[in-house]
């Protein structure tokens, strides 16, 4: 299935750009896609926290994905 992630933050500079397309199984998980992106970019094995929005709500790892899902990749957060 095909899937759009959009991408804040490091993520983005990870990345490269603000939408990230790519093809995944039918029937994948959100460690599924954590998986992906970390073996396509291993800058995301730098960060301590990353939490994944699935349709507006944060998803957790076994969550399965669709192809028309909004998914997007919200970075550890700094402040001081």
């Amino acid at each position: 299935m095909n899937l759009k992630v959009l991408c804040f933050g490091i993520t983005r500079d990870i990345i490269g750009q603000f939408e990230y397309k790519l093809s995944l199984p039918a029937n994948a998980s959100v460690a599924d896609l954590k998986q992906h992106l970390s073996t396509q970019f291993p800058g995301f094995a730098t960060l301590k926290s990353l939490r994944i929005a699935l349709n507006e709500e944060y998803a957790e790892d076994t969550m399965t994905l669709n192809e028309n899902d909004e998914i997007v990749l919200i970075p550890p957060v700094s402040g001081g």
